[in-house]
């Protein structure tokens, strides 16, 4: 939808806009997944209207020897994790034997810590031969939400989807491939930054996360230990 002029009055509001354009998956059961922090408000209502488990999904880049911000590939959590090599970018850097084995063995770690965290220990929701709905408050560049995909599709969900509430429109492009389906409410022209769309856009706590985590259980007993 083309919609420079709109914004979202916060991740709340975004949330219940897409729901519509989602509910027609609420009868094949479909697992929300959530990238942390912003876009847990926004996926909250999809689950919510939804009647499906909420879940988070961490992706960890793997960065090269010494240069840490050069992403050699991600680590995507879930309860098979998948690790996401980029092959480009590994022909441009000298990998020393066991240091990709290894990294994705810290990240890992890291991971666990932060699902820790949120979800005080509760297994991932498990995407084999369920619609997974991937959920953000909104994409710019789009890698991070790249690598969600590519590791999420290769943990076999019957159908991959992607919604947000705004991004551009050539990197909805770029991520086509990568899901069954790509929905997002809007697509400006001239597109600055994701809080740009919104009236409230301040950062999404720990705490707010947490709450709506535990909030969700109410109608999800997926995630219990």
């Amino acid at each position: 939808m083309q919609a420079d002029d709109l914004s979202f009055r916060d991740r709340a509001e975004a949330g219940r806009q897409l729901v519509p354009r989602l509910m027609a998956f609420a009868d094949q059961n479909p697992v929300v997944l959530a990238l942390p922090r912003g876009g847990v408000p926004v996926a909250f209502e999809v689950a919510r209207a939804l009647q499906a488990p909420l879940d988070l999904i961490f992706v960890r880049k793997i960065g090269a020897p010494g240069h840490a911000e050069f992403g050699l590939g991600a680590v995507v959590d879930g309860a098979h994790p998948q690790v996401v090599l980029n092959e480009e970018a590994l022909g441009h850097v000298k990998v020393p034997p066991g240091y990709i084995e290894d990294e994705t063995e810290r990240q890992l770690k890291e991971i666990e810590r932060r699902r820790e965290h949120y979800l005080a220990g509760r297994r991932p929701v498990d995407v084999e031969g369920r619609v997974a709905i991937v959920v953000d408050d909104g994409i710019a560049t789009g890698s991070t939400v790249r690598a969600a995909l590519k590791g999420l599709s290769r943990a076999r969900p019957a159908r991959l989807v992607l919604a947000v509430p705004v991004a551009p429109q050539d990197t909805l492009a770029r991520l086509a491939s990568e899901a069954d389906e790509v929905i997002c409410l809007m697509t400006p022209e001239e597109f600055y930054a994701v809080g740009e769309y919104y009236d409230d856009f301040r950062q999404t706590s720990d705490r707010e996360v947490t709450t709506l985590l535990d909030e969700a259980r109410r109608w999800n007993r997926e995630d219990v230990p």
